[in-house]
């Protein structure tokens, strides 16, 4: 109870500083740029019209009696904020070097505040989407904003956690090994491939299926499209798992990062 006091109190401390970083982020991905933050919801929507005239119109891609453009788009939004977040993540100890080695700051504030500042892309990633949902498919394929859309924010913060984790565990892993950065570029192209996001998990075999649905980040996108598809809410059992792993995952990552921050400095 004390450990998580201290943590606590010591992240509080240090408010203000993951705002700046989290700010700096912003002003250099945007600088000089005409749009500006604009490019936030410009951008997504360039590639879901791409991604969305690929896979539904070039290789006939389709889920039976839903609105198949809201659900790549949804499977699209969540899996590429993983990935953005996760990657960026990763390298946030070693290219704030310079800094960690003039002043006292707590390491785990640069993969975190990446995550964030990611995060807030991520929210914005949303209003195209939600336009998409309002306005698009006809008849039985037509989604309608439903009452479970209440569940979505703790989907997304179950999402939050468990990319935190992750970041937190690649970012101490590639201090050592900068392999890493390469190795997870493979890692992340497998997992898009595994994780349903542009295909039903009704294509794969019977016998594949329960071992598919064990990937997080299948949990993440099924249960938003039950809500935002079908107007259900997800299992109990999948709303606790959400949280279950998502938890445990931010436990893992932050025990291997604070286990390793100490010697960082010997190998950055």
């Amino acid at each position: 109870m004390k450990v998580i006091k201290n943590t606590l109190a010591n992240f509080n401390r240090y408010t203000f500083l993951m705002k700046q970083l989290i700010l700096r982020d912003f002003k250099v991905k945007y600088k000089r740029s005409v749009l500006g933050i604009v490019w936030s919801l410009l951008y997504p929507v360039l590639m879901m019209a791409v991604m969305a005239m690929v896979f539904s119109q070039m290789f006939k891609f389709n889920v039976e009696g839903v609105n198949y453009l809201v659900y790549l788009m949804t499977g699209l939004v969540i899996f590429n904020y993983f990935s953005e977040a996760s990657n960026t993540a990763m390298t946030s100890v070693v290219t704030n070097f310079s800094l960690i080695n003039k002043v006292y700051i707590p390491k785990y504030i640069f993969p975190i505040a990446k995550t964030l500042f990611v995060g807030i892309n991520f929210l914005l990633t949303l209003i195209p989407l939600l336009v998409i949902i309002l306005v698009t498919g006809s008849g039985e394929t037509r989604c309608v904003i439903n009452v479970w859309y209440i569940l979505l924010p703790y989907i997304f913060v179950c999402l939050l956690l468990f990319t935190m984790g992750i970041g937190l565990f690649l970012s101490t892993i590639s201090v050592f090994l900068r392999d890493m950065f390469y190795i997870y570029g493979i890692i992340i192209t497998i997992w898009n491939y595994v994780t349903p996001v542009f295909y039903d998990i009704s294509i794969i075999p019977t016998v594949l299926q329960p071992i598919f649905k064990l990937n997080p980040l299948y949990m993440f996108i099924n249960s938003a499209r039950t809500i935002i598809l079908y107007g259900t809410p997800p299992s109990l059992i999948q709303i606790l798992s959400m949280l279950i792993i998502s938890l445990l995952t931010l436990v893992i990552g932050a025990i291997v990062f604070k286990k390793n921050q100490d010697k960082f400095i010997y190998y950055v």
